[in-house]
């Protein structure tokens, strides 16, 4: 790890000697280039350089406590050398981890897909419901949550709803929410207390730039139609609605929650750049590995990474064994402890991977 180390300092020394460059000026490209490669491993130096230091007064109280032959300095050196011990522990852990490969995706922003699953209506009310908690969690982390498009029932809920969240490392603490979401309770509509059991399907989807994904204009087929609405003064009397087709991958993207067609265009751009990425990437992956599974798979009852059991107030995530009893909190949107949980059982399970030591 330490040889690891070093070799990271030396190349952030190097970048510093070459970002001062007059010459920079010269070469944006190149200089945004290497300014965000000092950027992503900043923090690292800054621990070790940190850790190192630590240590080194570390070593200097114990040549104290070794060699000094007055109580009282012994004494001193000693306690200093307890809290430098944890200081040192503490250092030590947060390197390994900021040692571990980077997702390219992290300091993303993501496109946030509710869907309903299985079980009708209730399935419909919870996709408002679980929307609602991604957005009070966005709130609460000061990201800016923008709705693409949504498609209501009559009821009060979605078949689907898909927004576009933008702030720091948006993908970073969110991505791990990607899957099957079962929900467990009494339906409002059940006369018996009968309890009802329905799926949500969640992906979530890094922001594609337009470096990540070129479209041929030639390859879309665009179309605008008169969106629909509640009547009255806000029913949309022009084509401002877009439907995006996207000729080779069959894709196609609808959004027509603007009333200017410009807006729902570029809102459609949007989804449809973000979906044709995860598609090449899911394309890659299944080139280099076969362990990659379809994020929400069918949305069968069966395949769930995580319950909400309200009769018992109780939320599970299977995947790492996680139980809480505060389903209320989390769906108010405290879903910080969910998250950190998610984050620390992925870091613990790469740093065994990488054999970080």
């Amino acid at each position: 790890m330490f040889a690891k180390l070093e070799e990271v300092e030396q190349r952030f020394q190097q970048l510093d000697q070459r970002l001062s460059d007059p010459e920079m000026a010269n070469r944006a490209a190149e200089f945004r280039a290497l300014s965000k490669e000092r950027s992503d491993m900043a923090r690292l130096v800054e621990v070790y350089r940190a850790y190192k230091a630590t240590v080194a007064e570390f070593e200097s109280n114990k040549a104290i406590l070794d060699t000094d032959k007055d109580p009282e300095m012994r004494a001193m050196a000693k306690d200093e050398m307890a809290r430098l011990a944890v200081d040192k522990e503490r250092m030590e852990a947060e390197l390994k981890i900021l040692l571990l490969p980077k997702d390219p995706n992290d300091d993303k922003n993501i496109l946030l897909e509710v869907r309903a699953g299985a079980g009708g209506d209730e399935a419909a009310l919870f996709v408002g419901e679980l929307y609602r908690m991604y957005e009070k969690y966005a709130q609460s982390q000061g990201w800016r949550v923008e709705p693409m498009s949504s498609n209501p029932t009559g009821i009060g809920g979605f078949k689907e709803i898909i927004a576009m969240v933008t702030g720091d490392k948006v993908y970073s603490k969110l991505k791990w929410e990607g899957g099957v979401h079962r929900v467990q309770r009494v339906p409002k509509t059940e006369t018996q207390g009968r309890i009802h059991t329905s799926t949500v399907t969640v992906a979530i989807l890094p922001e594609a730039e337009d470096v990540d994904v070129q479209i041929n204009p030639a390859d879309l087929r665009i179309d605008v139609f008169r969106s629909g609405g509640a009547g009255g003064q806000g029913v949309n009397t022009t084509d401002s609605a877009v439907r995006l087709t996207h000729v080779p991958s069959g894709l196609v993207v609808v959004c027509q929650d603007e009333r200017s067609q410009h807006k729902n265009k570029d809102k459609a751009m949007k989804v449809l750049r973000s979906r044709l990425l995860e598609a090449e990437q899911e394309r890659a992956a299944k080139e280099h590995s076969d362990q990659r599974r379809s994020m929400v798979g069918t949305g069968d009852r069966s395949e769930r990474i995580r319950t909400y059991n309200f009769p018992q107030s109780r939320l599970t995530d299977h995947r790492i064994g996680l139980t809480l009893h505060q389903l209320p909190d989390v769906m108010e949107g405290k879903l910080g402890e969910v998250v950190d949980a998610l984050v620390a059982h992925h870091q613990a399970e790469l740093l065994k991977r990488e054999n970080i030591t």
